[in-house]
């Protein structure tokens, strides 16, 4: 039985599965037609912006790796428990914690 469980067999056996609810409710949906206005930009009844609201991701992958590293180094230094080898490590993430506040 834990034959089963083993992801190489599980994924053979939902793969022709999900291929047949693919199909099934594709069938389902109907067909479309085209119009400008399913393909137009939506805005809430308001004209839509023309300029992108952010200049890219980097802020946001600042902010990721910011919350992924103190997340991470709590994670270890919980699992350490309070002794003389934390220190060097809780040193650490705090210098890659302000490193990365001060960019």
């Amino acid at each position: 039985m834990d034959i089963l469980l083993s992801p190489p067999l599980a994924f053979l056996i939902y793969l022709p599965l999900v291929i047949a609810i693919y199909y099934v409710g594709e069938g389902l949906a109907g067909k479309g037609n085209p119009n400008p206005l399913k393909s137009s930009l939506y805005g809430s009844g308001e004209q839509a912006p023309t300029s992108a609201a952010a200049p890219g991701y980097k802020p946001f992958f600042i902010v990721a790796f910011f919350f992924a590293m103190l997340h991470l180094g709590v994670l270890v230094l919980g699992t350490g428990g309070i002794n003389v080898k934390m220190i060097a490590p809780a040193a650490g993430l705090v210098l890659a914690l302000v490193a990365l506040i001060l960019g």
